[in-house]
């Protein structure tokens, strides 16, 4: 499974949607499933996952799926 792959399921499993749903422009708090205590769940499975430890700053700058994308690549997270 490839990382992208492994983010959709993430985004999938933390945010009870479906994986077609998720897209780069897939924003928080534009479906009423990305609210504060999903992002936080989002943000558990994204460390474990990825075996990474996110800075505060970039929890807090995670708008999109596309942002999340860059941030992970922070972080040595090839896509």
């Amino acid at each position: 499974m490839n990382n992208n792959e492994k983010l959709l399921n993430v985004f999938s499993q933390s945010l009870a949607v479906s994986r077609e749903i998720i897209k780069d422009d897939l924003e928080y708090n534009s479906i009423t499933q990305w609210d504060s205590t999903a992002h936080m769940a989002l943000i558990a499975q994204l460390e474990a996952e990825f075996s990474i430890m996110l800075d505060i700053d970039d929890i807090i700058d995670m708008s999109s799926v596309g942002e999340c994308k860059k941030i992970l690549k922070k972080y040595h997270v090839k896509f």
